[in-house]
């Protein structure tokens, strides 16, 4: 789900966070900052005599208002009667609280990817994650966590906060100045399900906005016990100029690219309703959001004999083609132009046997070897190549390839495959159609774990 790039840039059941294709600049929510609150007029403000810019920020939960970044650590390093615990029941009221007003019918009409989240924070859900802790150490909550969420998801910053809230973590979210209008909803939401919570939600979580500010990031980083940055290479090691406390670390979700394998004796052999439930998800997990998300596939591997999958490969394209004509997906001329460029700039390179171009909204590659291009080439863009067999992938698979959407294979071919790759790459492979999907488990971490530590006792 998250996608590659922040500011400079998924057993329990899991859930599909569908990506907005767009952001725009937010709106202000308005609440109440308490008594001496407003002590600065701009984000980013520079003194007019040249001095570097002043380290404050915008609270936007659970209050709003302009504040020194030294306030905000200073009011969540108070000490606290009766401090959060690892699954404390105070936060999975108010979590689930929050959840059941996004799964109204109003919002998940308005933005499905809201149901989808509040589906992730049900009772049942929470508890689930929980007690998937059980050991013979205890559990205690980290500490103060930073999170730098993508900008171009809205979405992503919740999952992560909310697992670490959870934990019994103390909290500070940047939420980037280019969030977008689900974003916004979910906020006021959060301020909704606030009026009914214990005060130690209000004392314990801030989600803050701010510009390009190394101060302000600097005293984050220094102050904070973990810090979770999702975005591109260039955001992480933007991030990591800023020091941390000895003890602290990083958890960082960079650049990712992923792909679909699809068995082509299977799709053939599949029903038409089987057909276009797949060729619904394919779409579902591509053109949410652009394809630019770290999960969605850029490439098609097709496994089976050379007609097969070339029959295979026409057929799914044209159920592809039909969906997204139906759910009126397009491209503008700047995106088509761009798609082209990519497209013949690969067959210039001696990559691509042949491009096919179904209007603006769908591309496909036939590669000339089965190398995939991990770059975006495109919205609507998907390189097409052949594999013999499934195991044909590992030595084609690289580190930063994520996620593996599947169709026409079986458990234990898919184990086997993982087997083999050993570490290579991919650390998701998922249905057609779940691409999109969030696990408490992503990118091959356990996030609740990372957001906890062990404490040994033995008598």
């Amino acid at each position: 789900m998250p996608g590659d790039h922040a500011d400079a840039q998924d057993t329990s059941s899991t859930v599909e966070a569908r990506l907005p294709a767009h952001v725009h600049e937010a709106p202000t929510i308005q609440a109440e900052l308490p008594a001496g609150g407003r002590e600065a007029s701009a984000l980013e403000a520079r003194r007019t005599d040249g001095a570097p810019e002043a380290a404050v920020v915008q609270v936007r939960f659970p209050a709003w208002g302009t504040m020194p970044v030294e306030r905000v650590l200073g009011e969540l390093g108070s000490a606290l009667p009766g401090g959060l615990q690892v699954g404390d029941e105070r936060v999975r009221d108010f979590l689930a609280a929050f959840g059941r007003r996004l799964l109204r019918p109003v919002l998940a009409r308005r933005h499905p990817e809201l149901g989808s989240l509040g589906f992730f924070l049900r009772p049942s859900e929470l508890a689930r994650t929980v007690e998937a802790l059980d050991g013979e150490h205890v559990r205690v909550p980290r500490g103060l966590i930073f999170h730098v969420p993508p900008a171009n998801v809205d979405t992503v910053f919740v999952y992560s906060w909310a697992l670490s809230a959870l934990m019994g973590n103390r909290n500070v979210v940047r939420l980037s100045q280019r969030s977008g209008p689900v974003a916004e909803t979910i906020l006021e939401t959060l301020h909704e399900a606030l009026a009914d919570a214990d005060p130690a939600i209000a004392a314990t979580q801030r989600i803050v906005t701010y510009g390009r500010s190394d101060a302000v990031t600097a005293a984050l980083s220094a102050a904070c016990d973990l810090r979770v940055v999702w975005g591109g290479d260039d955001t992480v090691r933007g991030i990591r100029r800023h020091p941390l406390a000895p003890h602290a670390r990083d958890l960082t979700f960079p650049d990712r690219s992923s792909f679909a394998v699809i068995r082509a004796a299977a799709w053939l052999c599949a029903p038409r309703a089987a057909r276009v439930t797949v060729a619904e998800g394919f779409v579902n997990d591509t053109y949410w959001f652009d394809q630019a998300a770290c999960s969605s596939p850029r490439t098609v591997f097709w496994v089976g004999a050379e007609g097969d999958c070339e029959a295979a490969r026409a057929d799914f394209t044209g159920h592809v083609s039909r969906v997204v004509t139906v759910r009126g997906w397009g491209v503008d001329t700047a995106m088509a132009v761009e798609k082209r460029v990519s497209t013949y700039g690969l067959a210039a390179d001696g990559l691509a046997e042949s491009v096919e171009f179904h209007g603006n909204a769908l591309a496909c590659v036939r590669l000339s070897a089965a190398a995939a291009p991990r770059r975006w080439l495109g919205a609507g863009t998907f390189a097409h190549a052949r594999l013999g067999a499934l195991g044909e992938l590992v030595p084609l698979v690289e580190r930063r390839d994520q996620t593996m959407t599947h169709f026409g294979f079986g458990q234990a071919e898919l184990e086997e495959l993982a087997r083999g790759l050993a570490g290579r790459g991919v650390d998701r492979m998922v249905p057609v159609g779940s691409a999109l999907s969030f696990h408490r488990v992503w990118d091959g971490v356990d996030l609740p774990a990372e957001f906890t530590r062990l404490v040994t006792v033995i008598r």
